[in-house]
């Protein structure tokens, strides 16, 4: 068998789980007891495994999660006010299958970004487009594009991902052109796509936050009766963590 001529070719057609597992059996004498199809299963389902690792990259890399967080990784321990049965119900993803949302509320520190961050991960892992801004970048995006002429393709853009984190909304007001930006996106959004959004104001004072009564009873009409709550309380988890410290066990860094 021409071995290294093959290799070559599966690297040119893109193939490089394959050229990689049949590498590994070229270095592995066992592999000669394993007849054509367990040979040829076992470099299908590395190029499989490939794939699957370069588009999770892939998406990974435009979603631009703010924390390297994950679901197992969220602890319950802490009295935050946590639901450990609904988080394991998002964490399955049903609610982006459905085209619901989830808010997230609660004091500085308690781990909304985290929270955020770590449903928006699996997200990605079970094979879904994911999207974070804060709001205030969120903003400052729209209204770059707006300037550039791309404004229209930008909100296009943020239309086509299955899921859109907005973090720390509710920090200032929106003036008019914010309200109107934040109603278009609502809108491409509304049953066809999932939107996460953490904010420290409940949400009952979102309506003032947004300003003008007809915007913001549409806005959400669009993003609140769908909606998964989760509304965190305790202290900051910030200030918890440095409290436990010892700072005799402090080194320099």
């Amino acid at each position: 068998m021409l071995r290294h001529p093959t290799l070559e070719k599966l690297h040119d057609m893109r193939l490089t789980g394959m050229a990689k597992a049949l590498q590994e059996q070229m270095a592995q004498p066992e592999a000669e007891g394993l007849d054509f199809e367990e040979r040829l299963g076992l470099m299908v389902d590395r190029e499989v495994t490939e794939r699957a690792s370069r588009q999770l990259r892939l998406r990974m890399r435009s979603a631009r999660l703010q924390q390297n967080a994950c679901v197992e990784d969220i602890d319950y321990r802490a009295p935050r006010g946590l639901d450990k049965s609904l988080m394991m119900r998002l964490a399955g993803c049903d609610w982006i299958r459905h085209h619901n949302n989830v808010l997230i509320v609660g004091p500085t520190g308690t781990g909304k970004t985290f929270l955020a961050c770590a449903l928006g991960q699996k997200a990605c892992r079970e094979g879904f487009n994911v999207v974070y801004r804060r709001a205030p970048r969120l903003f400052d995006e729209i209204l770059q594009a707006r300037g550039e002429g791309r404004h229209l393709k930008y909100l296009a853009a943020l239309a086509k991902a299955d899921v859109l984190v907005v973090d720390d909304w509710g920090l200032s007001s929106l003036d008019d052109g914010q309200r109107r930006d934040l109603l278009e996106i609502m809108d491409d959004r509304h049953i066809n796509r999932s939107t996460l959004i953490t904010s420290q104001l409940p949400v009952e004072h979102w309506h003032e936050t947004i300003g003008d009564g007809t915007i913001a009873d549409a806005i959400l009409d669009r993003l609140v009766h769908n909606a998964h709550r989760i509304k965190m309380k305790g202290e900051s988890m910030r200030k918890r963590r440095a409290a436990t410290k010892d700072p005799l066990t402090e080194t320099t860094p």
